[in-house]
């Protein structure tokens, strides 16, 4: 939850906190700030965020505990003034470009910070479900369980990629993605473990790494279906889901510790409904163009 308030303009003060119904914060904002935090730690157990402009910009973070709260104040700049500090001009460039541009600065810089924001609260969910079943996967050396796409890893990321056994060709949207990963997994692997797994028969995926010219995609095939049910890869139809599942092992245990959840019931209108972060790299670069990403276009196995 965030909630934002500007100490030093009468014309903002507390709004947001006021449209929530709590009292006003008066002269001594800070004691004020940690007696609403208590307030509202009351109902929630999410991290709480109370941004104070006063001075000197300060983030104040409040985490319900069982023990009380728990706060840490970090000193940030305005995302107004970095952007005014930033100095860049370009050829012939006009005011009114630079004017817009600036406050375009400001806006990226504030959507840089919540993309920070909302990953440590991600790194902060509690353990997640425990992973019973050591499921079987075939693999390009062999059948292989859950337990061991680990290898020395403590992370291990599993993509569910829309190749089931019904079609005849794999996802185009999928294959896009995993075309850019494929350079990137000897990095990816330095951190954690990677799997990429459909339900085609393994023969089938490697002969697409091949055609593809994937060199680093670990491909397997979840030829019980079992994997892919119980983590959402299977829709409502019996057909293919993409689905990107985090989990880890600590002592022993593995456990489900995150997935994009994001899909048709969390879509905005006229949107495609992707997850947030996008783990498409296509797209973060057409969001650059003047064009945008279109509604009505898609990625093509072939041009």
């Amino acid at each position: 939850m965030l909630i934002t308030s500007w100490f030093d303009d009468p014309r903002f003060e507390t709004r947001d906190l006021d449209v929530l119904g709590y009292c006003d914060l008066g002269a001594e904002p800070v004691k004020a700030g940690a007696n609403i935090f208590r307030r509202l730690c009351r109902f929630s157990h999410q991290p709480i965020v109370l941004v104070m402009m006063c001075c000197d910009p300060v983030v104040v973070r409040a985490q319900a505990t069982e023990g009380g709260i728990v706060m840490d104040n970090q000193h940030l700049v305005p995302a107004a003034v970095l952007a005014a500090k930033n100095g860049v001009r370009f050829p012939n460039e006009s005011e009114a470009y630079r004017s817009a541009r600036d406050a375009l600065l400001a806006e990226e810089i504030e959507l840089r910070r919540h993309i920070e924001r909302v990953a440590r609260q991600r790194r902060a969910l509690p353990p997640g479900g425990e992973v019973t079943k050591d499921y079987r996967f075939e693999g390009s050396d062999g059948p292989i369980s859950f337990s061991e796409l680990f290898a020395d890893k403590e992370t291990l990321i599993v993509y569910s990629y829309m190749f089931g056994p019904q079609r005849e060709r794999p996802c185009p949207m999928c294959t896009s993605l995993l075309s850019a990963w494929d350079g990137e997994v000897p990095d990816i692997q330095q951190r954690a473990a990677l799997a990429v797994v459909a339900r085609s028969p393994i023969e089938k995926l490697l002969a697409f790494k091949k055609e593809r010219g994937w060199h680093h995609l670990p491909l397997y095939s979840d030829m019980t279906d079992d994997y892919s049910r119980d983590y959402h890869a299977i829709g409502t139809d019996g057909g293919d889901g993409a689905a990107f599942n985090v989990f880890t092992r600590r002592d022993g245990t593995i456990r489900h510790f995150w997935s994009q959840e994001m899909g048709e019931v969390t879509a905005d209108p006229g949107e495609d409904p992707r997850g947030a972060p996008d783990l498409m790299p296509l797209w973060t670069i057409i969001d650059s163009t003047p064009e945008g990403r279109p509604a009505d276009w898609y990625p093509k196995l072939s041009y």
